[in-house]
C-alpha cells in the first residue's frame, strides 16, 4: 500500500492535481469557521445544545451552523436547482434536446442551474435566518432591522456562490469532481465528533458494533457499486463473429438519487419547524410536519417517504443519463447485435427492460441501507446508527471509487507517455 501512494506521488501531474485538492479543501474548511457578523452566538449555542446526542444524520445538518459561517446553507440551494431543472427536462422540450448535445449542451445546463442558483440561495438564506430564530430561545438576528437581514442574507448568498465556484475550480484542477470531495470532506469532518461522543460516553461495546457494522456495509455498498451486467454482443462486420460483452452497472446513477433525496426528506422538517410558531392553519400544518417528519425521532411515514425517494430519483435519473435510444442506434451502426434480439426498437426495449431491472434490485437495496439507521430506530427505540449514516456511505464510497478509477487513469497515461 505505501509502495503504491509512492508512485502516486511521483507522477507530476498527479502530484500536482492531489496538492490542488488538498488546498481547495482547506480554503473551505477556512470558509466553514468564517461566522456572519451580527450573529446571537449566545442563542446559536442553545440550538447546539438542544442536538446532543442525536444521530451522525441530524449531527451533521447542524454541523455547519455552529457557528453561522458565510457557507450556511453549504450547496443546497446548488443542489436544489439541479432537481428543479431535471425536473423541468421532462416539462420543456428544449432542455431535454441539450441534454442530447452531449459536452456543449452540459454547459448550457450547467449556466442555466447557476442563474437559477442565485434567487434561490437569497430566498433560502431568509428562510434559514427564520427557522433558526423560531428554534432559538433568543434571537439569532434581529430579523426587525431590515439592514442587518439583508446583509446577512447578501453575505449568506454570496458564500454560496463562492462554494459554488470553489468546487468547479477543484473539478477543473483538481483530481476528481468538486462537489464530490466537499461532500465527502463535510461528511468525514463530523466522523471525529461521533467517535469522541461514544467514547466519551462509556459506550465501548456499541462503538465496536458500530465500526463492525460499519464496515460490512462498506463491503456491501463497494459490492453493489461494482457490480455489473455483461450482456453478450456479437460484432458481425468482418468475416468471422466477433464476441463481446456491453456492460451495464447495478448503480448507474452513483450518488445523485441520495443527494436528491436528502434535500427533500429534510425539507418538511425544516417547514414544520418554522411554521410550529404561526397560529391558525399554519401551526397545525407545522406540527404535522415536525411530528412526521423529524429526523431525529422518524415516523414510519417518513421511512417509507425517503425510501421511495431515494427509489424514484434514481429511476428518474438513470431514465435521463441512460439513453436506450441511443445505446440500441450506435449498436447497430457499429454492426453489432446481442444474440436473439432484433436491432433497432427490439435492441431499445431489451436494454431498458434490464437497466430497470438492475436498477429496482440494486437501488431497492441501497435504499435499504439509507433508511436502515430509521428502521432500527423503531425496533430498539433510540437513536442507533453508523459510524457514517447509511447514506453518507453510499455517497463516500461511490467518490473514493471514481478517485481510484481517475489515479489509475491517470498512471496507464503515464506508462503510455514512456513508449
Amino acid at each position: 500500500m505505501l509502495n503504491a501512494i509512492k508512485e502516486v506521488f511521483t507522477i507530476k501531474s498527479l502530484r500536482k492535481k492531489i496538492v490542488a485538492t488538498l488546498l481547495l479543501v482547506l480554503v473551505y474548511k477556512l470558509l466553514a469557521v468564517i461566522p456572519v457578523p451580527g450573529v446571537n452566538t449566545d442563542g446559536l449555542q442553545a440550538i447546539m445544545d438542544q442536538q446532543k446526542g442525536l444521530s451522525f444524520f441530524s449531527a451533521l445538518m447542524w454541523g455547519w451552523m455552529s457557528n453561522f459561517s458565510i457557507i450556511l446553507m453549504w450547496l443546497s440551494p446548488y443542489i436544489n436547482a439541479m432537481i428543479i431543472l431535471q425536473l423541468m427536462w421532462v416539462i420543456i422540450p428544449k432542455l431535454w434536446e441539450l441534454q442530447k448535445e452531449w459536452e456543449a449542451g452540459q454547459k448550457k445546463i450547467t449556466k442555466y442551474t447557476r442563474w437559477l442558483t442565485l434567487p434561490l440561495a437569497f430566498v433560502q438564506s431568509y428562510w434559514m435566518i427564520v427557522l433558526l430564530n423560531s428554534l432559538a430561545w433568543g434571537t439569532i438576528i434581529d430579523t426587525s432591522n431590515v439592514q442587518t437581514v439583508l446583509m446577512a442574507m447578501v453575505i449568506i448568498t454570496t458564500g454560496t456562490m463562492f462554494l459554488m465556484w470553489l468546487w468547479e475550480i477543484m473539478t477543473e484542477y483538481g483530481i476528481g469532481n468538486g462537489i464530490s470531495i466537499i461532500i465527502t470532506a463535510w461528511v468525514l469532518a463530523a466522523v471525529p465528533w461521533v467517535v469522541m461522543w461514544h467514547i466519551t460516553s462509556w459506550n465501548y461495546g456499541i462503538f465496536l458494533g458500530l465500526i463492525l457494522a460499519t464496515l460490512l456495509i462498506i463491503y456491501i455498498i463497494i459490492k453493489f457499486t461494482e457490480w455489473n451486467r455483461r450482456i453478450p454482443i456479437i460484432y458481425t462486420r468482418t468475416w468471422r463473429e466477433e464476441k463481446s460483452y456491453f456492460p451495464i452497472k447495478i448503480n448507474q446513477a452513483g450518488m445523485v438519487p441520495i443527494i436528491f433525496a436528502v434535500s427533500l426528506v429534510t425539507f418538511p422538517s425544516i417547514l414544520g419547524q418554522i411554521l410550529t410558531n404561526s397560529s391558525g392553519p399554519a401551526q397545525s400544518v407545522g406540527t404535522f410536519l415536525t411530528t412526521y417528519f423529524n429526523m431525529s425521532n422518524p415516523s414510519w411515514a417518513m421511512i417509507i417517504v425517503y425510501f421511495l425517494l431515494v427509489l424514484g430519483f434514481s429511476f428518474f435519473y438513470v431514465s435521463i443519463t441512460f439513453n436506450t435510444e441511443q445505446v440500441a442506434e450506435s449498436i447497430q451502426k457499429r454492426w453489432w447485435y446481442i444474440p436473439g434480439i432484433r436491432p433497432g426498437e427490439e435492441t431499445e426495449n431489451y436494454f431498458a427492460k434490464v437497466s430497470n431491472h438492475l436498477n429496482l434490485f440494486g437501488w431497492s437495496f441501497l435504499a435499504l441501507i439509507a433508511v436502515l439507521p430509521y428502521i432500527m430506530w423503531k425496533f430498539y427505540g433510540s437513536s442507533i446508527d453508523f459510524i457514517v449514516s447509511g447514506a453518507w456511505l453510499i455517497i463516500i464510497v461511490s467518490v473514493i471509487l471514481d478517485l481510484i478509477r481517475r489515479v489509475n487513469s491517470e498512471k496507464q497515461m503515464q506508462d503510455y507517455s514512456k513508449f
